[in-house]
Parts: structure tokens; C-alpha cells; sequence
């Protein structure tokens, strides 16, 4: 196993030099995805790159893509580059770092599965978010016909690289903030296992979410009516695969 952190960001120029302070004890190279910030970026993005660079690489999208075309040119490159998985975590703070340590021992018991963060929160998250994951959740169970699937939301996981990049290639949509919720149930459907453990989470150090209330809601109530029409024609498959996973 190969293994590398990927860092989407968009527009946390105040919090990410404590992200990347906080995961270079790690002592993973980096690649950290500007996914189209604009000029105020810039200046904490070229010091942060120059001040690490024997270990971090920093790319820049030149528009704004969304946070899954972020990470998944951060893939790309980890492709690239040899390396077999990747850490994704967010660039505003909000992941526990010291929780990559348990992510990566799981990943390296189970190189064939996406080990995902599952979040215990404190009194930061915003109730409307905590309540709303429950529908997610909900749907990610129907679409999936399973609960291996704890919790679909948490961008603080290790990706297998080449099947990542294999459903991501055939994926029409998921750019933005249903991509973590989209590909997870993809990978599963291509018979990925998925593991959960649980994280602490906080809300951004920084004050700054790109959660657009109105306009992400409706991405992922398009995210989940798109992935029932699929879990359809999937339906036979998916309940053999049960009777043949049920203990004798």
C-alpha cells in the first residue's frame, strides 16, 4: 500500500495552514486541489507550497468545479504518481487528524475497502445539518439495501485509488457537495466494502462553509432520486448479494 493525503479547498485560506500543520506529523506526501479560489487564495496557497515543499504539492483548478472534481483531480494525480489509496480530508479543520492513524490501520487490513469517517459531533454542527443527515442516510439504506453504510457524508475517508477513479469516470454527475454521499454508493455497488469508523467532527475553524443551503439541497435530492432509478435495474443483484452474505 501506497498512501497519500488529498486536500480539496476552496476559499479557507484562514484555516488551512493549521490543516496542514495538524496532518504533517503525519508524515504523508500531500497534494492539496485549489479548486478555483481566486487571487486571495493565492498568497497563503504559494507559502504554504513553498515553505513544504518536500512533501506537500498543491494544484490549481482554474474554475471553480466542485468539491468532488477536486478530490478526484487529486486522485488523478495520486494516480500519477503510483500511489494505491488516498486520504481525503477537508481543508477547513473540521476532521480530527489524529483519527488518520485508526483510517489508515483499517484501510491496510482491508486494502480493498473505502474506510470512511463516521462523525460524532459536538455542540458546534448546526442542527438543521445534523437532523437533514438522517434523510441521506435514510435513502442511502434504500439505495443500497444494506446499513454497512453508517454515514455517507463525512469527506475524511481512504479511497482505493483505481476503483475510485474507475466509477468516477462514469459518474455524470456528483461534482459538487453530493459527491461523498454519490461515489460511496457507487464503489458499494460495485461490490466496494465500506467500513465505518467514528471521528470526532467540529464545524469549520474558520466560520467559512461552502454548503449552499438552497442550491445543495436540491443537488442531493437529485443525487438520491438518480441513485434509486439505478438501485432498480440493480435490485436482483443486490438482494442475492444478501441471501448470500446471511449466516446459514
Amino acid at each position: 500500500m501506497k498512501i497519500c493525503l488529498v486536500i480539496p479547498f476552496y476559499r479557507h485560506e484562514n484555516a488551512i495552514a493549521a490543516t496542514i500543520a495538524a496532518v504533517k506529523p503525519m508524515r504523508l506526501p500531500c497534494i492539496l486541489v485549489d479548486d478555483g479560489s481566486g487571487p486571495d487564495a493565492l498568497h497563503s496557497l504559494q507559502a504554504l507550497a513553498a515553505q513544504e515543499a518536500d512533501w506537500l504539492t498543491v494544484l490549481h483548478l482554474p474554475t471553480n468545479q466542485g468539491k468532488g472534481a477536486a478530490v478526484m483531480a487529486g486522485m488523478e494525480a495520486a494516480a500519477r504518481d503510483g500511489f494505491t489509496h488516498a486520504l481525503q480530508i477537508d481543508a477547513d479543520g473540521q476532521h480530527d487528524s489524529t483519527d488518520i492513524p485508526n483510517l489508515i490501520a483499517a484501510a491496510k487490513a482491508n486494502p480493498r475497502a473505502v474506510v470512511t469517517g463516521v462523525p460524532r459531533y459536538d455542540e458546534s454542527v448546526p442542527r438543521s445539518r445534523l437532523y437533514g443527515r438522517y434523510f441521506t442516510h435514510l435513502w442511502v439504506w434504500i439505495n443500497t439495501l444494506s446499513l454497512q453504510i453508517k454515514d455517507s457524508m463525512c469527506g475524511f475517508r481512504v479511497y482505493p485509488v483505481l476503483p475510485s477513479l474507475a466509477v468516477w469516470r462514469r459518474m455524470r454527475w456528483g461534482r459538487r457537495m453530493d459527491f461523498d454521499t454519490e461515489i460511496l454508493v457507487r464503489l458499494f455497488w460495485i461490490g466496494v466494502p465500506v467500513i465505518g469508523l467514528p471521528t470526532r467532527v467540529t464545524y469549520p475553524s474558520d466560520g467559512v462553509s461552502n454548503f449552499d443551503l438552497v442550491r445543495d439541497n436540491l443537488r442531493i435530492a437529485w443525487m438520491h432520486t438518480r441513485l434509486f432509478l439505478g438501485m432498480l435495474p440493480r435490485l436482483p443483484w443486490l438482494l442475492g448479494r444478501r441471501l448470500v452474505r446471511r449466516p446459514a
